[in-house]
């Protein structure tokens, strides 16, 4: 098979006959990045979502940063509160909101939305942890706000039991499950207040607006969350790593499904969170493994859910080789390409992983290709973050 008869050019012509291709129209496109902070991945996805939203009726961009701070820049896109200078700074986790292309991403939406009625909407899917986690209390706190009674505590109760934020954000506890305070007492009694509250929100759910009712879902599912990640820290056993990875992709999982609820939507992550397969890690002489927030998303949205993993050509210097799956891709007579993944995969069956000097790339696994529904292929990039 002659690989130009897998792809065709990264335009809104290519995206539109993708979309036409797969069995049902996705609610949820995920569009994943081989590596963060790569500037012409994000300028070719704000193309994407410029088509999207013009020509095929998407509404919705989720990324993968903190949910909670994602309300600021939310609220901005759809009403204008504050700057686009102090929502880049304050709406963002991991430094995503440094990049040029989410600016212009956040500032572009806002200014759809000053001329429409119809208001696109930003939302953030990861939760307010990395290896380590964020305290429980904005989303406690806030959650509790938006409930009657009759309440399982004070707030002055509630605010005794969390104590400083500092115990709870302790980095030390990456390494260190000793200094985690997950399994105190404290803890405890707070995942109890925490599965008391979401129950209270379920029987309040229809005497709430639309908006708090949505952001108290979402400070339910993020306390709830936060503390699981938060006993799991605490962990001693040689599971410990793979399960705070599998708690954190259910959790960008389930904030997903809520997204989903909005209609269809451009998702933004790592294509490892965004992958159908399982993930695999080594660390040390164990293998670790879990599924990812895109395999939780799959098994319940089924064909609504789309996948697109990105790859990279030449990065840098680093020129893929021949008989790797970027290095055929390299053949293509586009600079951004797009390919049909299951075709590829018939097409390159004797291809070789590629091992990338860069860590923070992660190449495409060719046994995985068929679990894929496209490629989105970038044939040489060098801003790099």
């Amino acid at each position: 098979m002659d690989i130009k008869e897998t792809a065709r050019p990264l335009d809104g012509a290519g995206i539109s006959a993708f979309l036409r291709s797969l069995p049902a129209k996705p609610q949820l496109l995920g569009l994943g990045e081989a590596r963060h902070f790569v500037e012409e991945l994000g300028d070719q996805r704000n193309e994407i979502f410029r088509h999207l939203v013009e020509h095929e009726g998407y509404r919705s961009f989720a990324i993968e940063s903190d949910c909670l701070m994602g309300l600021l820049v939310d609220d901005y896109v759809t009403t204008g509160a504050g700057t686009l200078d102090d929502v880049m700074e304050r709406g963002f986790s991991h430094n995503f909101g440094a990049s040029p292309a989410n600016r212009e991403l956040v500032r572009w939406m806002r200014a759809y939305n000053e001329g429409h009625d119809e208001k696109l909407r930003f939302f953030g899917f990861d939760g307010p942890l990395e290896y380590w986690a964020a305290s429980p209390r904005q989303a406690l706190t806030a959650l509790y706000g938006l409930l009657d009674g009759p309440l399982p505590c004070t707030m002055e109760m509630l605010d005794t039991l969390l104590g400083a934020d500092e115990r709870w954000s302790n980095e030390a506890t990456v390494m260190d499950p000793s200094q985690s305070i997950g399994r105190s007492a404290e803890a405890h009694r707070l995942r109890v207040i925490a599965d008391d509250l979401v129950a209270l929100l379920e029987t309040q759910a229809p005497g709430l607006s639309a908006e708090d009712r949505e952001r108290a879902e979402l400070y339910g599912r993020t306390a709830v969350g936060l503390l699981r990640y938060h006993h799991g820290m605490a962990d001693t056993s040689p599971a410990r790593i793979a399960t705070l990875s599998a708690l954190r992709d259910a959790l960008m999982a389930a904030n997903l499904r809520a997204v989903a609820e909005h209609g269809p939507a451009l998702v933004f992550a790592s294509n490892l969170h965004l992958q159908r397969n399982k993930s695999l890690m080594a660390f040390g002489d164990q293998r670790l493994e879990w599924w990812s927030a895109g395999a939780i998303t799959a098994a319940h949205l089924g064909d609504r859910y789309a996948f697109l993993a990105s790859a990279l050509g030449t990065v840098g210097d680093h020129v893929p080789p021949p008989d790797t799956v970027e290095g055929v891709l390299s053949a293509l007579p586009w600079t951004h390409s797009l390919v049909d993944a299951r075709r590829l995969a018939e097409a390159v069956t004797e291809s070789a992983p590629r091992v990338s000097p860069d860590f923070k790339y992660f190449p495409l696994d060719p046994a995985q290709l068929d679990m894929i529904d496209g490629v989105v292929f970038l044939k040489q990039v060098v801003r790099l973050g």
